[in-house]
């Protein structure tokens, strides 16, 4: 190891799902072949983390360092590393590593890799002082953007911009069921783009509300309301599977609803009516590199900003306890702070 890392570094630690993240010391991992090692600046808190927290997503690795929203920067490559130098700042999302060389990679569907790797669930991630990635897999980062601030773009954004992209072309008006992290991103896109937002909230939540319609959202109600007019598209980004007929019917002929989230509840039974009249629903799993690609070259473009709720990183599980309740506006952010 370079004389000038440190031996061990801090990380959040989740022992087994159900019980809180450790904060404990442990060794500083070494880059293998075609890794970077990053010094972890920041790292966004997601509701992944939650579900993989709260043993909702099976068998992840364990001990596990959560976290897949990472912003840093390279302090060391390991051979077989082209891409970044030393200092240069990347971000790390959710998709990890690939194979390669299965079907889905070959077709240009690496998102469905049958081995595929996750940060921060089969892979340790960003809730520490470092963290090694497979370089293939990190972004370059745009300018204009604080390290807080670029988080939340690497999984908030990633996986809400595939979501929306499947949604559809020729959306012209867009439902956003779940008002947080990837919604405010994405609402903030469409809205460059001459769309008109719907956004759809807890029952209450006013301050969400009025946050939404703050980005461009022409309204915003509570999730059991029907919109004003019918929607071309639904993205449904809160874990709940009773949104789905809900989003069936505030949809058009020929809508699309797209479930955004990796895990949700069980969709309720329907009548068929609601799906009648070449409606589609379909899912959206992880994010390919050409979605990242792409978010990243349109966020600056479209001016989106994010909203960072910022915690140290001692208080991830206070971050995560507010995430839960609802008591985050736009996204929780750890931000590691190690007196460098």
């Amino acid at each position: 190891m370079s004389p000038k890392l440190p031996r061990t570094m801090r990380a959040m630690v989740l022992e087994k799902p159900g019980l809180p993240l450790r904060l404990e010391q442990v060794e500083v991992p070494r880059p293998q072949a075609g890794q970077v090692l990053i010094r972890v600046e920041a790292c966004g808190v997601c509701r992944t983390d939650l579900h993989i927290l709260d043993g909702e997503l099976k068998e992840p690795k364990l001990p596990l360092i959560l976290g897949h929203q990472i912003v840093g920067r390279v302090v060391e490559s390991a051979p077989g590393v082209e891409r970044f130098e030393a200092g240069e700042r990347v971000g790390v999302p959710w998709l990890g590593w690939t194979c390669g060389r299965c079907r889905y990679c070959l077709e240009g569907r690496e998102n469905l890799c049958e081995r595929a790797e996750f940060t921060g669930y089969t892979l340790d991630g960003g809730y520490a002082e470092y963290a090694v990635a497979d370089a293939r897999y990190c972004f370059s980062l745009p300018e204009g953007y604080t390290d807080a601030q670029a988080a939340p773009l690497l999984c908030a954004g990633l996986i809400g911009y595939r979501a929306y992209r499947l949604a559809g072309e020729g959306v012209e008006r867009l439902g956003l069921y779940g008002f947080g992290a990837a919604a405010h991103i994405i609402a903030q896109i469409a809205v460059h783009q001459g769309k008109r937002v719907y956004a759809f909230t807890r029952a209450g939540d006013v301050e969400a509300q009025d946050f939404a319609r703050r980005l461009g959202a022409v309204w915003a109600g509570d999730s059991a309301s029907k919109p004003p007019e019918l929607l071309d598209a639904a993205i449904i980004f809160a874990p709940l599977g009773s949104l789905v007929p809900a989003a069936l019917e505030a949809t058009a002929r020929g809508g699309v609803v797209v479930c955004g989230g990796i895990h949700m509840s069980d969709i309720p039974s329907f009548p068929y009516r609601l799906l009648w009249e070449e409606r589609v629903v379909r899912s959206v799993a992880n994010l390919t590199r050409r979605d990242g690609e792409e978010l990243l070259a349109i966020a600056p473009r479209a001016g989106v900003r994010t909203q960072v709720q910022v915690f140290p990183l001692e208080q991830a599980n206070l971050a995560l306890e507010r995430l839960r309740s609802g008591r985050v506006q736009g996204a929780a952010v750890l931000v590691i702070d190690d007196g460098r």
